[in-house]
């Protein structure tokens, strides 16, 4: 599994988004500005996660983008999963019931489902709190 820059940039919006949230509505220009990310690929960021509920958008003067819960209430794996869908170390596993033919006599299925366990157990364990708070924090992992 490889996170996309698309991936990358959502987290970097939303995490923008939490930091500034006292000023309400944030336009995408500041936030391009403070990310150096171009307004037209942050547009095309935030519209999935308009769709999956995570930021709101409001139109006119006072006008920009928000969250739309408490920060403490995303994980790192809702944001990501919005804009890069399934997260799946190997293309089987993103579907239930799996429909890979081989499935019952797979053998190296136990330990791509562990490593699928692994990476979302780590990517449900960073709130956007979390997240927003990070800089300059050298993190590590303990399985």
């Amino acid at each position: 599994m490889k996170i996309s820059t698309k991936g990358r940039y959502a987290l970097r919006l939303m995490i923008d988004l939490a930091q500034n949230k006292e000023q309400g509505n944030i336009s995408l220009k500041d936030v391009a500005k403070r990310q150096e990310i171009s307004i037209k690929y942050l547009e095309q960021i935030a519209t999935p996660l308009i769709r999956a509920g995570l930021i709101k958008s409001v139109r006119g003067a006072q006008g920009g983008y928000s969250l739309t819960r408490e920060m403490d209430k995303y994980t790192a794996k809702d944001i990501l999963v919005a804009v890069e869908g399934p997260i799946s170390c190997v293309a089987c596993l993103e579907t239930e019931p799996n429909q890979c033919p081989r499935y019952s006599e797979c053998l190296t299925l136990p330990f791509y489902k562990g490593l699928n366990k692994v990476i979302t157990d780590y990517l449900e364990s960073y709130t956007l709190e979390d997240l927003a708070q990070l800089r300059g924090y050298q993190i590590e992992y303990i399985i």
